[in-house]
């Protein structure tokens, strides 16, 4: 994986020229969720940019998907960057849907993969067994079609995060603001040309989320990939990255 570059409040891992695309992972996604994207866009003319999102280091009254919103503007305008494409997972897919409707002028085109911003699923029961590891690698389990992706390395991830109180009420926090933060209103008038990539057997956003999304997106194009639950980009790499390139050769991004 790349290194870690670290500039003033920023952390984040970079690689090729061209294209901005920018990736904003979810809550329990690490930077190497994308490996896959990482590897394979920087060849074909893009630069790929993943912030590290402050997810559990914000004030714990200021951790909610409008403040991490900010914190990407900051950093988009740190960089100095223009027209961007942005690429979210689960939270991340959020975040950049909440952006673009701020910031129209900065986005180019928005990727979705198993977003959240219309519906929320299992986040915020406080994870009542958090203590019980087999409980949280079922739980970990769940969220992919092949529960083998769930590495000892990811449980171990949820694990600690779910017993750790500054992380668990803050996870908490960002459960509750993207059930206030609902975009049902707001998609009709988002003219932003949007990718929709979803995994036909996501438990934690059904696809019946995704055909919402492309129901009230004005220029969307829906894509399904089969066999897959919520993190495409990692159950399926090569699909993925090939359903991706096709939608940005189409719309000659």
């Amino acid at each position: 994986m790349n290194k870690i570059i670290q500039e003033e409040e920023f952390r984040y891992i970079e690689s090729g020229k061209g294209q901005p695309l920018i990736i904003l992972h979810g809550l329990m996604g690490g930077l190497s969720n994308f490996k896959g994207v990482m590897d394979y866009f920087p060849a074909k003319g893009y630069q790929i940019i993943i912030p590290e999102l402050p997810v559990y280091s914000l004030p714990i009254l200021n951790t909610s998907v409008k403040s991490l919103s900010e914190f990407l503007y900051k950093f988009i305008k740190f960089r100095e960057l223009k027209e961007v494409i942005l690429l979210g997972n689960s939270l991340g897919g959020h975040i950049g849907l909440l952006f673009t409707k701020n910031h129209p002028e900065l986005v180019k085109g928005l990727v979705l993969t198993g977003s959240s911003g219309l519906y929320e699923n299992n986040m915020g029961d406080g994870y009542p067994k958090r203590g019980d590891y087999s409980y949280i690698k079922e739980k970990s389990e769940a969220v992919f079609y092949d529960p083998k992706i769930a590495t000892k390395e990811i449980v171990d991830e949820v694990f600690e995060t779910v017993n750790d109180r500054n992380k668990l009420v803050r996870t908490l926090a960002l459960a509750k603001s993207a059930i206030r933060h609902n975009m049902a209103n707001e998609l009709p008038n988002m003219e932003t040309p949007t990718a929709i990539i979803w995994g036909k057997q996501d438990s934690v956003t059904p696809p019946n989320v995704a055909e919402e999304f492309n129901n009230l997106l004005p220029d969307s194009n829906l894509y399904w990939i089969d066999k897959c639950g919520h993190a495409p980009m990692m159950e399926h790499p090569d699909k993925f990255n090939t359903v991706l390139q096709q939608w940005l050769e189409t719309r000659k991004f």
